[in-house]
């Protein structure tokens, strides 16, 4: 007011016409100024008339935050209960002491505040409104709707108070190294391999953005930080690195309880005492768990590990998390990361990516899975999904994974029982002498077991169980396995033949159980010690004590491998032909076979070169190949028709031989020379 009892207002000029006009008030404008003229000019608490408990200064600080499409234009900063408030006071001078919580823990105004002392600061809104307005202070009333933080467990409004914390400084350079927490972790991520690769970018930004790190908590459990503070000016005990290594050893011998029930006189004597008070805060639990690299890695468990760790894995919540808390804890102790890797995975979620409820009723437990199906179906489920993403599990998706079980142990079985008779010592074929089928099996195994281990390396785990399922469904069930039965069960049992076929399975089973051990353990194990016995194999231990099988090298490889690649192809044509003519009810069984290739002459010379074996390899009774005159390189056409001669009751196959033998006319000639 001025000697005439006018009513001074001070308004942003935006808003000086709608103030006036929801107030119901006429008024001029007096002066204009800028906002940043006005800061530090000093002003009256609004209930200065109510004591001296209340007679003190504010001053104007100016803020980009202030909202100018309604209220005055300038608002109440709270420093001490919203952080822009409390950014914008320190930028503007404000000192720690100056800013005053009168909120206490429980949401009440402390006891000592007159008037609102010891109330809730919900109840205690409507008198302060009435003191206000006794002051003559309060201009305008309006109730308004306030968007506010909520406890995500009671849903209740909850408000910031600004406490003294303890804080790892992100920006305060090392004497070292000369280099910040936040360089040495940035350095530390960019040295670190991802697992997926986004998690590094993730990481790194989160480091870059972060403020310091807040490691201290008001909390009746934990980790107490036992720390002795001035009771004057707030600063530790000088002697507290000493204190320290003593409470270290009072806690190791007594618990956490030996810091809470320690005695300042006993422990620091009657001088200090007067001075000193326990700090009663306790240690951030991020702090605890990314401290295990020190306490566990280089401590307790220092023989069995190394330092840094191979790897941290957990799930994607952890960049902020245990990932972040041991990469800061460690920059601070060792300058490096704690680790070498870091894995990230998803979390389980239901068929249709639901998060699991009991309330809905859509969990599957391990242990369910584990009892019903057997752990190596939970294991291959976790082997089979992309944990990169979210894992999607239901009674539909574990149907197929226990498909893809016994695929691969039907595989295993077949593998295992045409071992029975084959001493690896004394029936292994060497592998020049091998035949050439089974040359280019072994290459092909070769390339598998590259493919999975370097999958191994880098945790790809889905990558590497598609392939061995792949590899036992298409190259050992529909392919190989297929062609051998024939070798296995028509020929002489110490036949070179026979011998080569189980020498290339005795090669292929040895590297399919190793690739499987990781993923299927108990079927691996369990696979093992039938092979391991059955075929004298020299080295029975487990396989976590044995080095990756070394396949046998296999001369002209690439020449091997290309053949039969182009030979698959033209049997994937006339298995398909085979099956037009078994759906159009003209044969039955590929037996009843005969197959006629015409093609170009490249590829002609490329058949020829296993004629013999080719009614084998197509699983057919006949096979003849004409050269086609004047036509592409790559030009093949298949043929196929019904044979006519009577079938071997020993080997099923067609032959016009059957009938010739007078003591054995069921058998063809092939299986005479046999019996």
């Amino acid at each position: 007011k001025n000697q005439k009892n006018y009513e001074w207002l001070i308004l942003s000029s935006d808003l000086c016409e709608s103030c006036l006009i929801n107030w119901s008030l006429e008024g001029d404008v007096l002066g204009k100024t800028k906002g940043s003229n006005l800061t530090d000019l000093k002003f009256n608490h609004p209930l200065w008339s109510l004591g001296k408990n209340f007679q003190r200064h504010s001053k104007i600080i100016p803020a980009s935050y202030v909202d100018l499409t309604s209220g005055t234009g300038i608002v109440h900063a709270a420093p001490a209960h919203g952080l822009d408030d409390f950014l914008s006071c320190k930028s503007n001078g404000l000192l720690d002491s100056e800013i005053i919580s009168l909120v206490k823990a429980n949401g009440c105004y402390v006891d000592q505040l007159p008037i609102f002392g010891g109330m809730h600061i919900s109840k205690a809104n409507q008198e302060i409104i009435k003191e206000l307005k006794g002051c003559g202070s309060l201009l305008s009333q309006k109730d308004y709707d306030h968007s506010t933080m909520h406890c995500w467990r009671h849903k209740t409004p909850i408000i910031f108070r600004a406490t003294n914390q303890w804080f790892v400084s992100m920006d305060k350079k090392n004497k070292i190294s000369e280099k910040s927490l936040r360089q040495l972790a940035i350095d530390g991520i960019k040295s670190t391999k991802f697992y997926p690769e986004w998690g590094k970018s993730r990481l790194e930004s989160m480091i870059k953005q972060r403020p310091d790190w807040t490691i201290s908590r008001q909390r009746h459990w934990g980790v107490p930080i036992p720390f002795f503070i001035d009771n004057k000016s707030d600063e530790l005990h000088p002697e507290t690195p000493k204190l320290l290594e003593k409470i270290a050893k009072l806690v190791e011998k007594g618990g956490i309880e030996a810091w809470q029930n320690l005695k300042i006189n006993d422990f620091l004597g009657d001088s200090d005492a007067k001075k000193y008070s326990k700090c009663s805060d306790t240690l951030d639990v991020w702090f605890d768990s990314g401290a295990t690299h020190q306490t566990v890695i280089k401590k307790s468990h220092r023989n069995d590990m190394k330092f840094p760790a191979d790897l941290y894995l957990e799930g994607s919540d952890q960049h902020r998390g245990w990932f972040h808390s041991s990469l800061l804890s460690s920059c601070m102790l060792n300058e490096v990361p704690p680790y070498q890797a870091l894995l990230t995975h998803g979390f389980v979620v239901d068929g249709n990516g639901k998060k699991m409820s009991k309330s809905i009723g859509n969990v599957i437990s391990p242990q369910e899975i584990s009892n019903s199906l057997g752990a190596d179906i939970l294991r291959l489920w976790v082997a089979s999904s992309d944990y990169s993403r979210e894992l999607n599990i239901s009674k539909i998706i574990l149907d197929r994974v226990v498909e893809a079980y016994r695929r691969i142990r039907n595989t295993m079985a077949f593998l295992l029982g045409n071992l029975k008779d084959f001493n690896s010592c004394k029936d292994r074929i060497d592998v020049e002498k091998l035949n050439e089928i089974d040359k280019y099996m072994i290459i092909i195994t070769g390339d598998l077991q590259r493919k999975v281990l370097k999958d191994y390396e880098t945790y790809n785990f889905h990558a590497a169980t598609s392939k061995i399922t792949n590899f036992c469904t298409e190259d050992l069930g529909s392919f190989y396995l297929d062609i051998l039965k024939d070798r296995l069960y028509i020929n002489p049992r110490d036949s070179h033949v026979r011998r080569s076929a189980q020498t290339g399975i005795w090669y292929i089973t040895n590297t399919l159980i190793e690739l499987l051990y990781p993923s299927l353990s108990f079927t691996a194990y369990e696979a093992w010690g039938i092979f391991s016995e059955q075929t004298s194999c020299k080295n029975k231990s487990i396989l976590f004590s044995r080095r990756s099988t070394e396949l046998p090298l296999i001369g002209n490889e690439r020449n091997i491998h290309k053949q039969w690649s182009k030979l698959r192809s033209i049997r994937s044509v006339v298995l398909k032909s085979i099956e037009d003519q078994r759906s159009k009810g003209l044969i039955g069984s590929s037996l009843e076979a005969s197959v006629k290739i015409n093609c170009a002459e490249s590829i002609s010379k490329d058949l020829r070169n296993f004629l013999v074996e080719l009614k084998f390899i197509f699983i057919v009774s006949k096979v003849s190949v004409l050269v086609k005159e004047n036509c592409s390189e790559d030009f093949y056409e298949v043929l196929v028709s019904k044979v006519v001669d009577k079938k071997c009751v020993r080997c099923w196959h067609r032959n016009s031989s059957v009938g010739s033998s007078f003591d054995h006319p069921e058998l063809c000639d092939r299986c005479l020379k046999f019996i």
